[in-house]
């Protein structure tokens, strides 16, 4: 992915740890493409929750929910059993009602994987596109790492 924003150590960037265990790999031990998506996943999912916006909350006291829209993703290197990984989340655009992630799975510092992201705000009831919160807009703003 150009211009990916892992090379730049900033505090807007999040990583969550995760293990490969062997529910995740195949039968030659290799993570199976699939279980990507699910650590991609976590690690947005606690990227919210360490911003004071778990998932639960958003949809219980803003009616709101992030739904995956789209995803490009560049595998490089197949992830093992037993490898201890870290899933970065760097928010690289918010709009009114979308937002746009860059992630990536690393081990012991080698790149993994490079994934783009794009969710869009949905009201949790019907699941139809909704404007993000005005306040939680304001701070997802604050977090972006450029403005394109």
């Amino acid at each position: 992915m150009p211009d990916s924003p892992f090379s730049i150590p900033d505090s807007r960037l999040f990583s969550w740890p995760t293990r490969v265990y062997w529910e995740d790999t195949d039968a030659g031990g290799v993570v199976y493409h699939a279980q990507y998506l699910a650590f991609l996943e976590r690690a947005r999912t606690e990227w919210l929750r360490a911003l004071g916006h778990g998932q639960e909350l958003l949809r219980g006291s803003h009616d709101l929910v992030f739904a995956v829209r789209a995803m490009r993703i560049d595998f490089r290197k197949p992830a093992r059993l037993d490898d201890a990984l870290q899933v970065s989340v760097a928010l690289r655009e918010c709009r009114r009602a979308s937002l746009v992630i860059d992630q990536a799975i690393e081990r012991d510092g080698e790149r993994l994987l490079d994934a783009e992201v794009r969710l869009a705000a949905l009201d949790a009831g019907g699941f139809r596109p909704r404007a993000i919160p005005a306040t939680l807009y304001q701070e997802l703003q604050s977090l972006q790492l450029r403005s394109d």
